[in-house]
């Protein structure tokens, strides 16, 4: 009679790297490489060219860069239930395919009518986009390698954005407007690599769920509401809200209002201070899922909220300095930039890890839409709360009021982990090999094989 010397605690220790990633998931992560370089590429740039360079007002260019947003959200319910009916893999080839249309529209958008078109398009494929990939990628992994694909997919994503932003930056110059279109037609052009890949080598996952009590395959009844009657998934889908209100809607247009007009720093310390977030998420990440692997997923959460707290603290101590000591705010504002970065690293591998264990393979579309609709109505309502405090010299009131998001975002997060089993909330999930305990337990072996 044979014995298994490996205990449970051997199991969780055993590091999932990329070696153990199946082939399907690595080719879905080179995608990302490819299409992040192409979105960096253009990101940095919307209103530099529909006002500078197209010639729309202000306010007409502040609409269109709002519709992606507006019209994702509006995509991002319909887009869970075809997830579901249809198959993941079918959806991101869908919505790859706007994008291409839709990058190409922009490259010759010299009305409102093709921007808004332009912009329509890409906004259904944001919509539908990134729940469709990450419902795919439960079909191509086992629940124990999700939260390291989250975690590497984000640093990929962060460098991708990095390589295209400084390769955007080379190459425009509003004085040749073919610059601005040279660089939407290689954007759209990025995106032929992932359609390859998904027509290709991926064709055989993300297919269409059948549900064994449904003879023709549908999703079972009850759509969305059988997903919010789910009481840790309504949770999550608050958590998923508050964290990007907080978040990702502030970082992206209040923390530069503030930094500009309350901080007083100039664009380069202001593009210092984006270059800082992105190099400590693509340094720090691999690190931070070392960290978390085998344990509770919601005490990252925690720690994000702590190091967001401190983030947005530094960011009001930039504005307080910003009359006193340009190099103070400007130093503060680059170190608010990296501790974010920081708290991303802790976010970005767990709450969708979560949102997909606790998600039945038949109701995956819809979970992950979910989870996608709150990140997009965050993204909508945000940015006017921060202009509302900012615009009227409350930027006191504007920190204060992200840092009690964040105690209140702990909050939701302990409520979570109250309801959560220990698997989905990654007890089960590999953890950082103990290297001097595993040289141990090999010389135990070799004695035990040895008698």
């Amino acid at each position: 009679m044979t014995h298994d010397n490996t205990s449970p605690d051997d199991t969780r220790a055993a590091r999932v790297r990329w070696s153990d990633l199946p082939l399907a998931a690595k080719l879905m992560l080179v995608s990302i490489v490819f299409d992040f370089v192409g979105t960096g590429l253009i990101m940095p740039f919307g209103v530099t060219y529909l006002h500078e360079v197209r010639h729309l007002s202000l306010q007409v260019t502040g609409i269109l860069l709002a519709l992606p947003a507006i019209v994702g959200l509006l995509a991002v319910g319909p887009g869970g239930v075809v997830i579901d009916r249809v198959g993941a893999r079918r959806v991101v080839i869908t919505a790859v395919g706007l994008e291409i249309a839709g990058q190409l529209l922009m490259a010759g958008a010299h009305d409102v009518g093709r921007a808004a078109l332009a912009l329509t398009l890409s906004g259904i494929a944001t919509g539908v986009i990134f729940p469709a990939v990450q419902a795919m990628v439960a079909s191509v992994m086992p629940s124990d390698q999700r939260q390291f694909f989250f975690g590497l997919n984000f640093t990929l994503l962060n460098l991708g954005m990095g390589i295209g932003g400084v390769l955007g930056g080379a190459i425009v110059d509003v004085t040749r407007p073919s610059t601005f279109e040279l660089v939407y037609v290689i954007d759209a052009a990025t995106f032929l690599v992932p359609l390859a890949l998904y027509l290709g080598p991926l064709r055989h996952h993300g297919g269409r769920v059948e549900h064994p009590s449904s003879p023709d395959g549908d999703a079972p009844r009850g759509g969305y509401a059988q997903v919010l009657r789910e009481p840790t998934m309504r949770l999550l889908v608050l958590l998923g809200f508050i964290t990007a209100f907080i978040g990702y809607a502030q970082f992206g247009v209040g923390f530069q209002a503030f930094a500009r007009s309350v901080a007083h720093v100039s664009t380069q310390v202001l593009g210092w201070a984006y270059a800082a977030n992105t190099a400590v998420i693509v340094v720090v990440q691999i690190l931070v899922l070392r960290l978390v692997s085998g344990r509770r997923r919601t005490r990252a959460l925690l720690l994000m909220c702590g190091l967001w707290s401190l983030s947005w603290t530094v960011l009001g101590l930039a504005g307080w300095s910003g009359e006193r000591s340009a190099t103070m705010a400007g130093v503060l504002v680059c170190a608010s930039a990296a501790i974010f970065g920081v708290g991303e690293t802790f976010l970005q591998p767990t709450l969708p890890a979560m949102v997909n264990d606790l998600a039945p393979d038949a109701l995956r579309g819809r979970y992950n839409s979910a989870s996608a609709g709150a990140f997009h109505l965050a993204e909508i309502v945000g940015p006017p709360f921060a202009g509302l405090l900012i615009g009227h010299a409350l930027a006191g009131w504007y920190t204060l009021a992200l840092v009690l998001g964040c105690v209140g975002a702990a909050a939701v997060t302990l409520a979570v982990e109250r309801r959560l089993s220990p698997a989905v909330n990654g007890l089960g999930a590999p953890r950082e090999p103990d290297v001097a305990g595993e040289l141990a337990l090999e010389v135990q072996r070799a004695k035990l094989s040895g008698e």
